[in-house]
């Protein structure tokens, strides 16, 4: 029983492999896709300034704790034991309202990166299935996912899957 089953899974995988010598291949590069086409790089963009936005929020915060900080240091001599109490409490809520502010901050930028990457996929992959049967293919791997070490930049739509997707989202194309 073992023999004939070590039989069999042989013959799959050699008339796999010979199925797969005779596929036409293509291949798409997601990464450049998203940096070179029209919609990636807005949606980048996007994402970008939202980042900065937070950051710069976090450095108002970082600035105002540390101006706080340089004050209660500098001063705490001359300073009243009710004046030190009030602005380590200004101090500690500075604190605690930065460090929301960066967990929001994540989680929104995560959702956000998210849900807009999705979208560019989820109007990516028709136009890649279309491609893919104009040029007659049978496969189309996506790089790096598929961890492809070589293939022939004569097999790579990326160019065309960006063109097209240019062409459709300026509204060239419906």
């Amino acid at each position: 029983m073992r023999k004939g089953m070590l039989l069999f899974v042989t013959f799959l995988f050699i008339g796999g492999a010979t199925l797969l010598a005779q596929a036409k291949i293509g291949v798409v590069n997601s990464p450049a896709l998203l940096e070179k086409s029209v919609e990636g790089k807005r949606v980048i963009a996007q994402i970008q300034d939202r980042d900065k936005q937070y950051q710069a929020s976090i450095a108002k915060l970082d600035e105002d704790i540390r101006q706080i900080q340089t004050k209660l240091n500098l001063q705490r001599l001359t300073l009243t034991e009710e004046t030190i109490a009030q602005m380590t409490s200004d101090s500690d809520k500075k604190q605690t309202e930065r460090k929301r502010l960066a967990e929001d901050a994540y989680s929104y930028m995560d959702e956000l990166q998210k849900r807009l990457l999705k979208k560019a996929t989820d109007e990516l992959a028709p136009l890649i299935e279309q491609i893919g049967k104009e040029k007659g293919l049978d496969i189309i791997l996506e790089l790096p996912r598929a961890g492809v070490a070589w293939f022939s930049p004569t097999i790579d739509l990326t160019v065309d899957v960006i063109k097209r997707y240019d062409a459709v989202k300026s509204g060239q194309i419906k």
